[in-house]
């Protein structure tokens, strides 16, 4: 698919899945049916031109913290979801 234009938002959103949500590159380019080259070309270009130069050691502890935050907040709605589902079959009669 040489030359093959998408939309600013659904750049985003494939860059949102990888930096929020914490899905690895391979498998949001997949699903999203891109190339892994577009999305690292993507994800460097979203990731802000304007920040100054880090060190590549304060780079990998943002990215670390990015990820911890996208796991955690999956895992809270994973939780979130048992917690529903235990209430409901409690509530059931037998």
């Amino acid at each position: 698919m040489k030359g093959m234009r998408y939309p600013d938002e659904f750049r985003s959103e494939a860059v949102k899945q990888i930096t929020e949500r914490g899905y690895s590159l391979a498998d949001v380019a997949k699903n999203f049916g891109i190339s892994t080259k577009s999305l690292y070309k993507w994800r460097r270009e979203m990731s802000g031109h304007n920040q100054p130069q880090l060190s590549s050691d304060v780079m990998a502890l943002k990215q670390e913290v990015t990820r911890l935050n996208a796991a955690l907040k999956r895992a809270t709605e994973e939780r979130d979801i048992l917690k529903k589902a235990a209430v409901y079959f409690a509530s059931q009669p037998e």
